[in-house]
């Protein structure tokens, strides 16, 4: 079964460097947050995997995201799951 993504936020990291991609992410996981969206894309894409670190280390230091993984499709994408606001 292939799950769509056509309703979840997402943000485009290509082209950024890893310090403003950083900023993003973090900035793009608090709106969303917020927003009480439970579930987000960040697409890095394939290339050197540079953008995909990053992603994966600034995900696991931000404590508003429960979990998150490659997305089984498009491994040039990472599905965030964000913790539920109370």
């Amino acid at each position: 079964m292939m799950i769509l993504y056509s309703n979840v936020p997402q943000i485009d990291l290509h082209g950024y460097d890893r310090d403003y991609a950083r900023i993003e992410i973090n900035d793009f996981i608090r709106d969303n947050y917020q927003m009480k969206n439970p579930k987000v894309l960040i697409i890095h894409g394939v290339c050197t995997g540079i953008l995909r670190k990053t992603t994966h280390e600034t995900l696991k230091k931000n404590k508003l995201v429960s979990s998150f993984k490659l997305d089984n499709f498009n491994i040039g994408t990472t599905v965030v799951e964000i913790k539920k606001r109370n």
